[in-house]
Parts: C-alpha cells; structure tokens; sequence
C-alpha cells in the first residue's frame, strides 16, 4: 500500500471541508484532502445550489403561466411550455461551474485531492480506496472531520421506488402529477413550492400543526397563506404511515386517529438530516459524543487531540455558511494563529415562497434568557419597493435590549429579504444599537428602509406607518 504524509488532513470536500483546505493552502499548511463522490459536497451538488436553480426556473415559469391571463401589469402571453429536460441541463450547468471552480481553487493553492472513500485507521492514519482502485495510506499531524450529514430516512417509507429524498427530487426527468411531501420543513417546502409552480399538484405531511415548526407562528403566517394561495394541500398534525399496495398513494393518519390516503407517484421524504458519523471508522477513535453529533469545543477541536471536526458533522445548526466559518478557523488554528468560534449571529434562510430569515434571538429566546426586550415589525405594505415589485407580504421584525437598545435579534419575511441577512448580522456582530440603525441613510426605495424603519418603530418614531 503507497503512504503519503501530510501536516492536515481533511475528511469531506462539502461547503466546510474546502473552505479549510483552501485556507490551509493560503497560509502554507500541506494539506491533502479526501472526497468519495464530488467536490463541493451536498451543498454544491444535490442540495443549497441545485435547490436555488430549480426554485428559480419554477419562479420563472409560473410567471409566464400568470401572464397568460389578465393580470394588474398588463403583459400577456401566449401557451408557455416548459422544457424540463432542459432546464435541468441548465441547473446541473450552474452546479458544474462551481464545482469546476472549487477544483481550480483548490488546485491554485496546492491542496492535494485524493478521490476515493475514507476510512479512519486511528487519529493520525487513515486508508483511501481511490478511485483508481489502489488503496492508499494516509498519515497527518491533524485530522479534520468535514463528513456532513445525511437525509433521515422513515423506516415506513424507505427510499426507492415512488419515494425519493432531496437529492432525486432536484432531479426528476419529469413532472410528478401528484407530489406528496412528508415534512414541512424547509427543504420540503422549498421543493413542494417549486413543483407546484413547475405544475404539479402537491400536499404536503406534516406531524406537527405548523409548516416550519421550529420557527415561530408569525414569521410562518405568510408563508402559510402563500401556500394555499398556491393550491397546496397541508395535512397538519398527521403522519405518513406507508404507501398502498397498490404503491400510487400515500397512507396518512390524522391525530384523531383517522386514516386517508393521498393520490402520489412520487413521495418526498424531507424530515431533517442526522450527523454523517457512520461508514468511515470514525467509532474506532472513540470521540466524546454529543447525541449523534461529534461533540466540539469552541476551537472545533474534539476530545482526541488533533482531531477536528467542523459543520453538520458537529450538529446543529447544519449550515454551509457555518461550516465555511469553522473551516477557515480550523485552519488559522493549525497554521499557529489564535482563533475561537463565538458568533453572536448565524442566519438561517428559508428560500420559500415568500422567503424567511433569522438572525440573532428571537423575542422567545431572549425572553428564555431573562432578558428585557423591545420588539417592533415594520410591514412591507408600507415599503415603497416592496410594493413595486408586489411583494408586499410580509415584514422585518429588530429585537433588542430595552435598556441599551443593542440589537440582539432580526427576522424577516417577505420577497427577497434572504439579501438583508448581511445587514442583520453586521448590525448584531458590530453591536449597533437601535439609534445607530435609525440613524443610517438607507437606499431609497430598497426593501433595507424596512430595517431603518422597523429601528425607528422600536425607537418610537417611525416614518412611514
């Protein structure tokens, strides 16, 4: 078996995994990196990029189909169609590119990548089977768990067939005529949003009685009414049970206890992801655990010295954004620089219809934390652009210290407010207060004057409503 050394080895090239090569490279750390599948992990490949292409060509033709009526804009056209096959030729295009380009960049800074499925031998060791078919010996001074995560799967629902995960749904050849989607999260929103646009007809399964059930009722009000506006069915506080026998339906029961089946040739399981710990001989170093996640400190370093571990493979919350954060420390931290991961604010987007964004406490979690806020929304109603592109659904909520007036928390709802997520967190991670917020000159007409204004309604004083 050939042996190579190296000073960091990394386990995953996805969102966090590369991030930590690429910075390792900058900073002249021989780095090696090992990717079973392909460059750029669930992010790049079957999850937040793929997703987004598909979101935006379902947006796109339901925009033609709208226009073929009459409608407030006054444009009409004639018998829109839609070239599935092709517009996931485009999508798969857009995926390509970054991937190519994630290859490239890592390539420029002299990071080796070795193709082939991991296997940890002990801290320090670890055996490829290359693509090539010849294993491969890997020794380093530091290994950086970047596994990801993987979709939960429902024992009374297994994959195959008519039931398909994320991955298949981002790739179907064809237009489902009934989609049902088990989980009203974010990625089975996103998805049962999208081909309902795209013309499907969709339900959606949900156990709790809420879509979005970890984020609270106001925030999902509109995203709510936006769903049945597009004619998908909720079936809150149910559970899948399994398919028919005849495998064309979906077995549902209600909380009271009332069983009905759903019309499906394609169900999607969409109820989370767990930590990837599993496959590779991670259990052989026997690492402090937390739940199903490999247990951190703020550093990301686990309970074996020298052992790392960054992203969804160290649990929630289970963002590339985050994952990217930690890798790039990670790498500082082996490079001998002083670094720690204590961000006051991670945002979360739900890219639904209209989109969601959090960033920062919520009014709950500040109350949970004894503190004293003020909490004020500002509508998009009253928003000039908002109302010029109709997206006048939704508002941009500030939460803050009642007595400072440091701004703790932001959420928004609305068209495109996963662009205001930048704003948000600056404001928090600088430690602006609400007079400094009120007091910016903010773009007109831009959605961010909601942030300006939603500042000065908690202030007291806003302008515009």
């Amino acid at each position: 078996m050939k042996t190579k050394t190296t000073t960091l080895l990394v386990i995953g090239g996805g969102p966090g995994g590369y991030v930590a090569a690429i910075r390792a490279g900058q900073l002249g750390v021989p780095t090696v990196l090992v990717e079973g599948d392909r460059l750029g992990g669930t992010c790049l490949n079957i999850g937040c990029i793929p997703s987004k292409a598909l979101i935006h060509v379902a947006g796109e033709y339901e925009q033609a189909c709208r226009f073929t009526g009459s409608n407030a804009l006054g444009i009409r056209v004639e018998n829109p169609t839609l070239d599935l096959a092709k517009a996931q030729a485009w999508k798969d295009g857009v995926v390509g590119k970054l991937t190519g380009g994630v290859g490239a960049l890592l390539r420029k800074n002299g990071v080796q990548v070795v193709q082939g499925w991991a296997r940890i031998v002990d801290g320090k060791t670890i055996e490829v089977d290359t693509k090539e078919g010849e294993p491969l010996r890997i020794q380093c001074e530091h290994l950086l768990l970047a596994t990801g995560s993987q979709a939960v799967q429902l024992p009374q629902l297994p994959p195959g067939g008519p039931v398909v995960s994320s991955t298949e749904a981002l790739a179907l050849t064809s237009r489902p005529k009934h989609l049902v989607v088990v989980g009203a999260g974010y990625i089975g929103l996103e998805l049962g949003i999208a081909w309902r646009k795209l013309g499907a007809d969709v339900a959606v399964v949900e156990a709790a009685g809420q879509v979005l059930p970890s984020y609270d009722e106001e925030l999902t009000r509109p995203v709510l009414a936006s769903l049945r506006k597009l004619g998908i069915t909720l079936h809150l506080n149910c559970k899948a049970e399994g398919l028919t026998d005849t495998g064309d339906g979906l077995r549902v029961r209600s909380s009271n206890a009332d069983e009905f089946v759903l019309p499906a040739d394609k169900v999607l399981v969409a109820v989370g992801r767990v930590p990837r710990t599993t496959g590779f001989g991670l259990e052989s170093l026997q690492l402090d655990m937390a739940g199903r996640a490999v247990k951190i400190d703020d550093q990301c370093r686990t309970s074996m010295r020298n052992v790392w571990a960054i992203g969804d493979v160290a649990g929630e919350p289970m963002l590339a954004h985050r994952a990217m954060a930690q890798g790039e420390m990670v790498a500082e931290l082996v490079a001998g620089r002083k670094r720690r991961f204590a961000p006051l604010a991670i945002p979360a987007v739900c890219f639904t219809d209209p989109e969601l964004v959090v960033a920062g406490l919520t009014p709950a979690e500040a109350e949970a934390r004894g503190l004293e806020v003020t909490v004020a929304a500002f509508p998009f109603a009253a928003n000039g652009r908002a109302l010029s592109v109709e997206g006048s659904e939704g508002f941009v909520r500030v939460v803050a210290r009642s007595d400072s007036h440091q701004v703790l928390g932001w959420q928004a709802v609305g068209q495109g407010v996963s662009e205001l997520s930048a704003a948000f967190c600056y404001a928090i991670e600088m430690g602006a207060r609400l007079e400094d917020v009120a007091g910016i000159i903010h773009a007109h007409p831009t959605l961010g004057e909601a942030v300006q204004e939603s500042a000065l309604r908690a202030l007291g004083h806003a302008l515009h409503i």
